[in-house]
């Protein structure tokens, strides 16, 4: 594989999960347009708040590496070659940082509508 095409990544994830990965796609755009809307309406980060979910992100990014080597034929010592280590550095730092953001989008509206910062 000499080169990085897109759509390979996204047939293939739409192959393993089906429509899982849509479902996966709808909450996190869902994640993040709660998370502009915090910001907006706090102006700034809660440093608390954002270490609480990086390291709940952690969780899901291992959560997400669990998700792949479930809905994959292979396991992560079937991995040889570059690509395969990038595909498994990629699941969980997407994993990582879609919990991390929506996690502190979650607390930051526990947070506004309960008064409390």
């Amino acid at each position: 594989m000499k080169e990085l095409d897109p759509m390979v990544f996204l047939a293939v994830f739409q192959e393993m999960l089906g429509p899982l990965l849509w479902l996966l796609v709808l909450l996190a755009v869902g994640g993040i347009a709660a998370f502009v809307a915090v910001l907006v309406k706090e102006r700034h980060i809660v440093s608390r708040r954002l270490v609480r979910a990086e390291l709940l992100g952690l969780v899901g990014g291992a959560l997400s590496l669990v998700l792949m080597a479930k809905v994959s034929s292979s396991g992560f010592t079937d991995a040889g070659g570059p690509a395969d280590w990038f595909l498994i550095a990629l699941v969980f730092g997407v994993g990582l940082a879609g919990t991390t953001i929506l996690v502190y989008a979650l607390a930051g509206w526990r947070d506004l509508l309960s008064g409390s910062r």
